[in-house]
């Protein structure tokens, strides 16, 4: 893996041993739970960007927009996709629709110790969040509130880690690499490739066709990339825009031919007045993979 040191590839494979030998038999499965298929564009039916990975009842959650944590209490009550725990979260960049829902999983009931992965300025973040809520914390804490009322009082146990390349995660359920895409004039986003016990899943985060993805994912089960409107009359700043931050179902439909995901995932997705199966059809003109165009709580 590219930007991983010697000692951190000798870690992570030592760690992926140790899981292999703990857990004979069949791989356990894992589940892709969509929690937020949303955009900077409010919709009643998409919540803020998130995608959540379930393995063995923890759930990892790939960013964070806003109504994430009710989201999440869907999957649990409705799917019933036996969620656990909640692992770390991993943010692609600090965008707005990508963090406001960081508040929310500060206060998950089920997490005392929230770990945070994200690009430079995600630390700083995450202590204005926690600064934002301490006297809120404080007066939960000293007023005698009954431990089974749902809010978690510890967020100050929240830590969070910036990460740019490499490997940056793994236990026994999963890795996780990070690797940078290019997002406007974003210094710093991200994109993460994640092995699982029975597949190889990377999400795009919000980017311009880039090969970082190509490489990233080279043959991957499951590529889950953001994408816009092939076929929109965008035209001067817009269009501008829109090339130089984000990816057209044309520059997908080129970019998964290379690629070759054994499936695509259309996510974060800006229809622009199209309907999804109007993405999909411009995609398959170029792409002759599965793809499939997401909707909050679907699960793959």
């Amino acid at each position: 893996m590219r930007g991983m040191s010697i000692v951190a590839a000798v870690l992570f494979a030592g760690l992926a041993t140790s899981a292999a030998r703990a857990q004979p038999g069949p791989k356990p499965h894992s589940a892709i739970v969509i929690l937020g298929d949303g955009t900077p564009l409010l919709s009643a039916d998409r919540s803020g960007t998130s995608i959540g990975i379930i393995v063995r009842g923890t759930l990892y959650v790939f960013d964070a927009g806003p109504g994430v944590l009710r989201r999440i209490q869907e999957a649990r009550e409705r799917l019933r996709l036996g969620i656990q725990r909640l692992g770390p979260v991993f943010v692609t960049h600090l965008h707005s629709d990508h963090t406001l829902g960081l508040p929310e999983l500060l206060y998950y009931p089920d997490s005392r110790s929230l770990r945070v992965y994200g690009p430079p300025g995600i630390r700083n973040m995450l202590r204005h969040l926690q600064d934002a809520w301490a006297e809120d914390r404080q007066i939960r804490s000293s007023s005698g509130m009954p431990s089974d009322h749902g809010v978690a009082e510890t967020v100050n146990a929240a830590t969070a880690e910036e990460v740019t390349t490499g490997a940056v995660y793994a236990d026994s359920n999963i890795i996780v690499t990070a690797f940078e895409v290019p997002h406007g004039t974003w210094p710093h986003a991200l994109g993460y490739r994640i092995v699982a016990p029975d597949r190889v899943i990377v999400i795009s985060g919000d980017t311009r066709a880039s090969s970082a993805i190509v490489e990233a994912c080279n043959g991957c089960d499951v590529l889950l990339h953001a994408v816009y409107d092939g076929e929109n009359s965008l035209s001067g700043a817009d269009s501008s825009y829109f090339s130089r931050f984000h990816t057209s179902t044309r520059e997908l439909g080129a970019l998964a031919t290379r690629a070759r995901p054994r499936l695509l995932i259309l996510y974060h997705q800006l229809f622009m007045g199209k309907l999804p199966a109007d993405l999909v059809r411009q995609i398959a003109a170029i792409f002759h993979g599965p793809v499939m165009s997401a909707r909050d709580l679907d699960v793959y």
